[in-house]
């Protein structure tokens, strides 16, 4: 299959090795990943911090970059979210009918990696090997906009070598919400220490997720506190193997 590639501004400029893992992945599964070189932003911190006609020209420029494709991959839940749930609305709300059409039509075909592996190519069992304990945190976008539901335990569960234990409290938000920790820094940073608890009290060596946002929140509070737990990307993880 010949799969585009969003790589999202996150791991563009900060955590490249999560876009790097993911091609690795895809195409040792067999598949051709295309990157096209227009891509920018998705938009959504933009939108979500209420500046939508600003928005409008990167949700213009994400459906000309990828409506060529049939396949779209994302390595977050949160700018898959915002391009399915956002893009049409942000176009529709600013009078463009012709753009909030195709935003629908090729946010239809834009599906977060978790999804991608179970949903449309039908593989749980990617070949991977981690041996580590890991624990996972279902970020907030993918729980409650994206929908992953448990498709990245599903495929957790089949890494060899990997030693899977649950987190307490999972579903509850790390506090980074974007510019939520900036604007709400003391209650981000109280809501950060309870995850944190959790995800110590696992004893493991490894916090994954499908978002670096978060994991970039998470991450930045552990080493802090030199807990020695470790944040990794879950295509990091897939991308895996005993020899690499």
């Amino acid at each position: 299959m010949r799969i585009a590639f969003f790589a999202t501004c996150l791991a563009d400029t900060l955590f490249p090795e999560a876009a790097k893992a993911t091609v690795r992945l895809l195409e040792r599964l067999g598949h051709e990943v295309v990157f096209p070189f227009e891509q920018t932003c998705c938009g959504q911190m933009h939108i979500n911090t209420g500046y939508q006609r600003d928005a409008l020209p990167l949700v213009r420029r994400y459906a000309k970059t990828f409506d060529p494709y049939e396949v779209i991959v994302v390595p977050s839940g949160s700018c898959a979210g915002s391009i399915r749930h956002q893009h049409g609305m942000v176009a529709s709300a600013h009078g463009d009918a012709g753009l909030a059409a195709r935003s629908e039509s090729v946010a239809a075909r834009t599906y977060e990696l978790s999804e991608l592996l179970v949903d449309v190519l039908g593989v749980e069992d990617v070949g991977a090997y981690y041996p580590h304990r890991v624990t996972y945190h279902p970020t907030c976008h993918s729980l409650r906009m994206t929908r992953v539901g448990d498709k990245p335990l599903r495929l957790l569960r089949q890494v060899r070598g990997l030693d899977l234990v649950e987190l307490p409290a999972a579903e509850q938000c790390c506090g980074f919400g974007g510019t939520f920790s900036i604007k709400n820094a003391e209650t981000s940073t109280a809501m950060l220490a309870d995850k944190m608890t959790s995800i110590v009290s696992t004893g493991a060596d490894v916090c994954t997720a499908g978002d670096t946002s978060c994991l970039m929140h998470i991450g930045g509070g552990l080493s802090r506190l030199r807990t020695g737990v470790r944040t990794v990307h879950l295509a990091e993880i897939l991308a895996s193997t005993e020899y690499t």
